[in-house]
């Protein structure tokens, strides 16, 4: 320990350290797409019952919008989706469904089509988290490709940006 106090933008900065995966959340609610991109995704949580979680900011416009839809679609993007990821992250709600990029199925739940793996979820339980609430979603179905057809590299956010994996050897 350094002794220098913890800051905000000091612990901000030793989370940016850890690598993370990025999902798409959404879902159509009344009518109207919703879209919550994620770097917080958690997958394996439980197999029985089968569950992953996420942390979503308490102050987020969107979440108490997608909670309400009955089931959810869990993209998990990869390294070819640097642009789509930051145009549905726009702060400008408009901007996000330019060119539609989500495909729409009967439940209501919106995904990206050719990502590594899609999910299609209800929500299980919420727990408080500080200027955080954790979220579990227990998953219906799953679609993505085999281990015998594994897709090219995972999105990684890491250091605040997008970035690629290196095969080792």
């Amino acid at each position: 320990m350094t002794g220098t106090a913890l800051g905000q933008a000091r612990l901000r900065e030793a989370f940016a350290r850890f690598p993370s995966g990025v999902a798409v959340l959404a879902a159509v609610v009344e009518g109207a797409p919703h879209v919550l991109v994620v770097s917080s995704f958690t997958v394996g949580v439980s197999l029985e019952p089968p569950l992953v979680a996420f942390a979503v900011q308490n102050g987020s416009g969107t979440w108490p919008l997608l909670k309400r839809a009955g089931s959810l679609g869990v993209s998990v993007l990869g390294a070819e989706h640097g642009d789509l990821c930051r145009q549905l992250a726009s702060r400008e709600k408009e901007a996000r469904l330019v060119n539609d990029p989500l495909q729409r199925m009967d439940s209501g739940a919106l995904i990206v089509p050719d990502t590594p793996l899609r999910l299609w979820c209800r929500i299980h339980d919420e727990f408080p988290a500080g200027d955080h609430t954790m979220v579990l979603l227990k998953v219906l179905d799953v679609d993505g490709d085999t281990a015998d057809d594994l897709p090219g590299e995972p999105l990684v956010f890491h250091g605040s940006t997008f970035r690629r994996l290196k095969e080792s050897g």
